[in-house]
């Protein structure tokens, strides 16, 4: 690890003054510091931003509102959390272990990296991890690669759990600029694509730092599932993984929603999926259907085509799971 300085700072205007192109910000540390072990990230200046950012889980006005600095495991056992959005409570008991979770932040959760081994080696060619090297795995290993919205530029895929409820769940993401002007970014505008620049992960301006994440009050707590699926029961990260939830009128769909980890560059959101849930009958039939269409026109490379068949499964038995509650 390469020598650095460490700054604490006590407001989230001070931390904003003191971002620049050589320093970068530190919570919990559970990704950024193996990524400085690694020499994959090498800040000048660390910026301790855990006594600068609110740690508060509150439910009030029927929002959510989750501060930056509470940690996986507070926002997870969090009273409300569990009894009015319990999807991002199933989310995030199913990711890392209890001791990550203690250690990690909610919005450091957010900024995570991908856990791509061509990523994690620097040895090999990584756009993500330099610009314009290329992409080891799309002729590599990529059984864990992507199978939607990648391109050759990079077909790594986004590790988090708790993000794909946020994105089922219409979440937002507030964070303040250096300007000191707070801005909102829908959650499913948070993350981006490869595209021309797939070492960017997300939207948020350069001197942006992440303040909440609000989540508004929702009709699906009462029928919501996440599925994970992947190597080992437990520490892994998902080789596919659904979150659903569904508001139902006895039988009926009212209300879809519909995200998957595993399969993309960031949260995936199946849009149309939920268009044909919504209105039909909760059944095992519609569920397979609603399965068949979402990996229609997925496109897996040459180690994970295995990863179709095993997403139909999952989303059925996430819907299924939300009925059966």
């Amino acid at each position: 690890m390469r020598p650095f300085n460490f700054e604490k700072v006590k407001s989230d205007t001070e931390a904003s003054a003191m971002k620049s192109a050589v320093s970068q910000y530190i919570a919990g540390g559970t990704n950024l510091v193996d990524l400085m072990k690694k020499n994959i990230a090498q800040p000048e200046v660390l910026i301790d931003v855990t006594t600068a950012l609110s740690d508060t889980v509150n439910y009030q006005n029927n929002i959510l509102q989750i501060g930056a600095m509470a940690s996986n495991s507070k926002v997870a056992n969090n009273k409300e959390v569990v009894e009015k959005f319990p999807l991002i409570s199933k989310a995030i008991l199913a990711g890392a272990s209890p001791q990550i979770r203690n250690m990690a932040s909610s919005a450091g959760n957010l900024l995570q990296r991908t856990r791509c081994p061509y990523f994690y080696d620097v040895t090999t060619p990584c756009n993500k991890r330099k610009p314009n090297s290329g992409c080891s795995a799309i002729d590599g290993a990529n059984r864990m690669s992507a199978i939607a919205g990648y391109n050759n530029q990079c077909i790594a895929v986004h590790p988090s759990d708790f993000c794909i409820a946020l994105v089922a769940l219409d979440a937002n993401v507030t964070a303040k600029t250096k300007d000191q002007k707070e801005i909102k970014i829908p959650f499913k505008d948070f993350h981006k694509l490869p595209e021309d620049t797939p070492w960017l992960d997300n939207n948020l301006p350069q001197d942006a730092i992440i303040t909440n994440i609000e989540v508004p009050d929702n009709a699906f707590w009462k029928h919501s599932a996440y599925v994970k699926v992947r190597d080992r029961t437990s520490y892994a990260f998902a080789l596919v993984s659904v979150a659903a939830a569904l508001d139902l009128d006895g039988k009926t769909i009212k209300n879809a929603r519909l995200a998957s980890g595993g399969v993309a560059h960031k949260p995936w959101r199946w849009f149309d999926v939920e268009k044909f849930l919504n209105g039909k009958r909760a059944t095992t039939d519609v569920f397979e259907a609603a399965a068949r269409l979402a990996t229609k026109d997925l496109k897996p490379l040459s180690e994970n085509g295995y990863k179709i068949p095993m997403l139909q499964g999952a989303m059925v038995t996430a819907l299924q799971n939300c009925v059966n509650q």
